[in-house]
């Protein structure tokens, strides 16, 4: 069967990627990218585009209407620190938009949705080393709460509607093809960027402040690989725990100093990043993922870094 695919959100750090992996496997023609904003270039010519606001019902029904879609990849959200700043529209924006897209694709008889959630569900009294599949998740941001609801919801519509939602928990992604969006960890993809302009950098987050990590690459081949999975080895319907690398700022200044020998790492007291940083957990226990649809990352911090590093400077 030949899918038709929308992917939501598609302007941001993640979306610009998967689109382009996306149209690789499936066609050009089949996966339409959408968002709210005018895409770059690459998205914009490399297949179809529509406007799309998430909240606008009326838009977004009108968008199921056209394209029909068998697949869609909701990605438009506010994420963690920006959504401190506007927290109102963060909870709007993350929870109804997951719900009308929710609701259109029973109506239009889509088969599958994927919804990304995050390590920001956990909280200040998760288990912090190989934090649990099942654990206390205590959430104390809007991004955190908002994407635990939407784990809920997403579990209710398969158990009373038979929807085929799957998610995932992203660690902190990092990424050469797109600037920081926002997010507590994106002190990690700024490093190499300052580390190539001024050979410093001054992080938000403290020296020993220890986060689960992925590179890009694979983010995306591994959602893809949950959506390709057959639906009876999918376990977990709210949203699997994914796991990569975990480092610190030190251990990332490191590796970088093997390629920048000059390079000078300092740190900003105070931020509000800090708190958001500490209530989230060290490492990952993602076992139940390797074990439904054999989950396995490639990139550890070496091969990180000397990616990033590579291509920045290609860039």
């Amino acid at each position: 069967m030949v899918e038709k695919i929308l992917v939501i959100g598609s302007n941001g750090q993640i979306g610009t990627e998967l689109v382009t992996e996306l149209r690789k496997i499936n066609g050009e023609s089949n996966v339409v990218a959408c968002d709210i904003r005018r895409p770059d270039y690459d998205i914009k010519n490399g297949g179809p585009f529509e406007f799309v606001n998430v909240l606008d019902k009326e838009n977004l029904k009108a968008i199921f209407a056209k394209y029909k879609p068998t697949q869609v990849y909701l990605l438009a959200a506010l994420l963690s620190a920006t959504g401190e700043q506007n927290p109102k529209l963060a909870w709007d924006l993350n929870m109804n938009g997951l719900l009308n897209v929710l609701d259109f694709a029973i109506d239009f008889g889509t088969k599958k949705i994927y919804w990304p959630s995050s390590i920001a569900v956990f909280g200040p009294n998760s288990p912090k080393q190989q934090t649990p599949q099942f654990c206390t998740m205590d959430p104390n941001t809007v991004y955190g709460i908002s994407k635990l609801a939407g784990e809920r919801w997403c579990e209710y519509y398969f158990q009373k509607y038979g929807l085929d939602v799957r998610s995932i928990r992203y660690p902190g992604l990092i990424s050469w093809k797109a600037m920081p969006g926002g997010g507590t960890t994106d002190y990690a993809i700024h490093i190499f960027h300052e580390a190539l302009k001024k050979s410093s950098y001054s992080s938000f987050l403290s020296a020993e402040t220890e986060l689960p990590m992925m590179y890009m690459d694979d983010a995306i081949r591994g959602t893809i690989e949950l959506m390709d999975a057959p639906a009876d080895q999918i376990s977990i319907r709210s949203s699997y725990n994914f796991s990569g690398v975990s480092f610190n700022p030190e251990d990332l200044a490191s590796e970088i100093k093997k390629y920048i020998p000059d390079f000078k790492l300092s740190y900003t007291a105070n931020d509000p990043r800090q708190k958001i940083a500490d209530s989230w957990p060290k490492s990952m226990d993602d076992s139940t993922a390797k074990k439904d649809w054999n989950w396995k990352p490639e990139f550890d911090l070496e091969k990180l870094t000397l990616e990033m590093l590579t291509n920045l400077k290609k860039s």
